[in-house]
């Protein structure tokens, strides 16, 4: 497999490991690490900065890759709660490769369908971003946190 896939495993890979243990000659070495984070808002207090806390679940090499999930900070009742995110990645050919998350653990009503819809937009954001990446380099994030800290400096419209 070749490709975007291909790179985003590896990259994950190398930082969670495979999780395999070999039977015959072997080394084997642990660290333990804080809490797998993305930040979204590094300048943000606290709880506030994105995905906080979020939790890796499993790794298959090559396949896939699941953990969960908060919403943004704008949703307090549905960031308390937590939704599952599995991403799995199909080989097309040696040059392509299907990325496909699958978002799952939705409540109803309120919320729930201000955080479905967010989410909506957000995959395909993300995914719309992901291929020019690999073909490109990594983005430059510099403008999209200074437009943040901008933000956070405004005060707050009265109510």
């Amino acid at each position: 497999m070749k490709g975007v896939g291909r790179a985003l495993i590896a990259l994950l890979v190398a930082a969670f490991g495979t999780g395999a243990v070999a039977a015959e000659r072997a080394l084997d070495k642990e660290v333990l690490l804080d809490a797998f984070h993305i930040h979204m808002d590094l300048g943000a207090e606290p709880g506030m900065k994105g995905a906080d806390d979020m939790r890796f679940m499993a790794l298959q090499s090559m396949k896939m890759l699941s953990f969960d999930w908060n919403a943004p900070p704008s949703l307090p009742q549905v960031r308390a709660e937590r939704t599952f995110v599995v991403v799995r990645f199909f080989p097309v050919d040696d040059r392509h490769t299907r990325v496909t998350p699958h978002h799952t653990r939705w409540g109803d009503g309120g919320e729930w369908d201000a955080a479905y819809a967010y989410f909506d937009r957000a995959w395909t954001g993300v995914l719309g971003q992901l291929k020019p990446s690999f073909e490109r380099g990594p983005r430059d994030w510099a403008p999209w946190l200074q437009q943040l800290e901008e933000g956070r400096r405004r005060p707050s419209p009265m109510p």
